[in-house]
């Protein structure tokens, strides 16, 4: 997730000048921003970062995904999750694949096989295994970066989304908080907003209802201050989702 001096926010107005099927990828920011906010994303929760569009400040938008948000209506019971989400009945195995760089990070690797197993311990109708392996019919490459925080994207095409950023600043903290990081990730890449999308007090801000994505799961909360999927986490995690969090994940998965 990444830190809010570690971004520039960007005014949506002055991108949103032109539009086309360019290749151009001034112009394909430009159709995903003007997609976001047509989908409801509020413009101040919109940022650009190193040529690639973000909301929610660690959640990357590709130019397919932003389409797929316009082409779906408002779910039927959807708690902080985007309209997009990984179609199981094509994806079975989802593959994470670190790179050499990422394993030279003894924690961010042992945060990963924690967080693989976060998701396998509930019997959902997908698992997860730690690359190179076989009978992937989905794959997210795990890959370093500088600082502390983390970023990826939301699904597409029924496929999550094939990449998670994890900052190699994390070694220095506990295998829990690398376990709660690379949780975190994956969960956007299976369709997770963060769970305090309406008041993202844990990083100081508010990243707005968005108009999707915001419909109460049953059996969950309106809020729930112990979400991993909260926008931001403390020195302290855990590491291990929410009672809720099972709940949601159960629901859709």
């Amino acid at each position: 997730m990444f830190k809010r001096t570690a971004v520039l926010v960007v005014s949506c107005g002055a991108l949103l000048t032109a539009c086309g099927t360019d290749a151009d990828p001034r112009l394909e920011n430009e159709e995903i921003i003007s997609n976001l906010i047509e989908a409801g994303y509020p413009a101040d929760s919109i940022m650009v970062v190193e040529g690639a569009v973000y909301v929610e400040r660690d959640a990357q938008v590709s130019l397919e995904a932003s389409r797929e948000m316009l082409q779906r209506g408002e779910g039927s019971a959807e708690q902080y999750r985007t309209n997009n989400l990984v179609d199981t009945t094509i994806v079975k195995k989802i593959c994470i694949n670190p790179t050499s760089a990422f394993n030279t990070y003894s924690r961010l690797s042992q945060g990963l096989d924690l967080a693989i197993q976060n998701y396998n311990s509930l019997g959902l109708s997908f698992v997860m295994a730690r690359g190179p392996t076989t009978g992937c019919n989905a794959n997210i490459t795990a890959q370093a970066t500088s600082g502390a925080g983390g970023s990826a994207g939301f699904p597409s095409g029924g496929r999550p989304y094939g990449t998670i950023t994890i900052g190699t600043g994390l070694q220095s903290y506990s295998v829990d908080a690398n376990e709660h990081m690379i949780t975190h990730e994956l969960g956007h890449t299976i369709g997770f907003r963060h769970t305090d999308f309406f008041n993202a007090a844990s990083c100081g801000g508010n990243e707005g209802s968005a108009g999707v994505g915001a419909i109460l799961i049953p059996g969950t909360p309106t809020s729930d201050p112990s979400s991993l999927m909260n926008s931001c986490f403390r020195a302290t995690a855990t590491g291990e989702f929410s009672q809720y969090d099972i709940v949601a994940l159960n629901y859709l998965y």
